[in-house]
């Protein structure tokens, strides 16, 4: 089709299940998109559902660019607009529009669907899409995943960019594949890149960001922290601790995480049902004998009575392995200190020891990146590294980035709950939960107790 972007001919002809299509600004991703569904839709009876995470109203849907595309092919007699409804009079082709956020449960109920197109999908959440995927089934549907790349621990990118089905053709295009682009567009993009090369490349080279400005942890400060100790020639010691996040209720995991001084050494990550608790806690028990590390681990619900357990084992093999409680809602580490770098005490800067420990394991991170990056001087102990060899490092970074900062009603320091990533359809961060216990210990270990 002439009026269609001929650089993704290949991309709509190849036989495929899922079509991802992403890249920057203005590369005629959507565009291109309603011109192709909209052929289809007057060439053969289609249901195609048209989808983005928020819709308040209509006219923030693909409805728009559909009128436009509908026109530009001259099939204005073929098509009837309605004011919630896309039909073709001729072939009885029909476009649905509905936005995911507030209407997954009637997305979830729809039947003969031909096409799913997700619109700006960076927003899409696993939890999402594992209701959207098997509800388009029926034969030789496919599913259309749409966006400009925001985060590289976006979900839609990790799954569809970086780790991409069998059944995909994953596409990326940006604005100098676009025989559309204006005059006037080329030069706002132009003065974009001189202004801001980072910004521009993220925004017209579709390059996702590594960090959440919101998230306490950057993922370009983890990055540099994998084998840093190597890099600044710093010899490992100091105290082993092994951090034990517990599993909670439903599909949740337990995670261990282990560190040696300022090194994060090594990793595991297991299902565990509630009622398997007193399983679990044997396994990091015996886990912490054998790497001669003590044990700091979640006390909150089910893993209230873990300790106990410790007690028990500790009596039983004649071993005396040391565990700390973390109670994430509990009072600051020397609350009438100051917190480095301000004026404020402890008690008044962090809402918990949660908060806490998160930003002062962040404090570490963020020094390595100075130190590695800028040349700059630290104490070990204020400075912490990631072994490249460790089990499960990709998972517990991706973890690390996701929670962001919050404050309470007195303004001081929060990490996002469990409930409040529940809402963003993120399952609890086990590995990220116990990497930061791992590097509690210097807060905690003064309130190690053995059975």
């Amino acid at each position: 089709m002439a009026k269609l972007n001929p650089a993704l001919r290949d991309f709509w002809r190849r036989r495929a299940r899922i079509r991802v299509l992403y890249g920057g600004r203005s590369s005629s991703k959507s565009w291109d998109a309603a011109g192709m569904v909209t052929y289809m839709a007057s060439k053969a009876r289609i249901r195609v559902l048209c989808t983005r995470q928020f819709q308040n109203k209509i006219e923030e849907s693909v409805y728009t660019l559909l009128k436009i595309q509908i026109e530009r092919l001259g099939l204005q007699d073929k098509f009837e607009i309605l004011n919630n409804k896309i039909t073709c009079l001729e072939t009885g082709s029909e476009f649905l529009f509905y936005g995911l956020w507030r209407s997954i449960d009637e997305v979830k109920s729809l039947e003969g669907i031909d096409i799913l197109w997700i619109e700006e999908a960076h927003n899409l959440t696993e939890e999402q899409w594992k209701i959207l995927e098997p509800t388009i089934r029926k034969e030789g549907s496919q599913i259309w995943i749409i966006f400009n790349p925001r985060l590289a621990t976006d979900f839609v990118y990790k799954r569809f960019v970086r780790n991409p089905p069998p059944d995909a053709v994953v596409r990326k295009i940006n604005y100098d594949e676009n025989p559309f682009l204006s005059e006037t567009m080329r030069k706002v993009i132009e003065a974009a890149k001189a202004e801001d090369e980072e910004e521009y490349r993220h925004v017209y080279l579709g390059e996702p960001k590594d960090d959440d400005d919101m998230a306490v942890f950057k993922r370009s400060h983890l990055m540099t922290a994998i084998d840093a100790h190597k890099t600044l020639g710093i010899e490992i010691a100091g105290a082993r601790s092994l951090g034990f996040d517990v599993a909670d209720a439903g599909d949740d995991s337990c995670a261990m995480v282990e560190s040696h001084g300022p090194l994060t050494s090594w990793a595991r990550l297991w299902k565990a049902k509630e009622d398997e608790l007193l399983k679990s806690c044997a396994l990091v028990w015996k886990t912490a004998r054998d790497r001669d590390d003590d044990i700091i681990y979640d006390a909150i619900g089910v893993g209230a009575s873990a300790g106990a357990k410790f007690n028990e084992l500790n009596a039983e093999h004649g071993k005396r392995i040391a565990h700390s409680k973390f109670l994430a809602g509990g009072a600051v580490f020397k609350p009438d200190q100051l917190y480095p770098g301000t004026k404020v005490k402890n008690r008044d800067y962090f809402a918990n020891i949660k908060a806490q420990a998160w930003w002062m394991t962040a404090d570490r991170v963020r020094n390595t990146f100075a130190a590695v990056k800028d040349g700059r001087t630290f104490d070990p102990s204020d400075l912490l590294f990631l072994d490249s060899s460790m089990p499960y490092l990709d998972e517990m970074i991706e973890e690390l980035c996701i929670p962001k900062r919050d404050f309470d009603s007195a303004g001081r320091v929060k990490v996002e709950s469990k409930k409040d990533l529940a809402k963003r359809d993120i399952a609890s961060p086990n590995l990220a939960d116990a990497f930061i216990m791992a590097h509690a210990g210097p807060m905690l270990r003064a309130r190690s107790f053995f059975g």
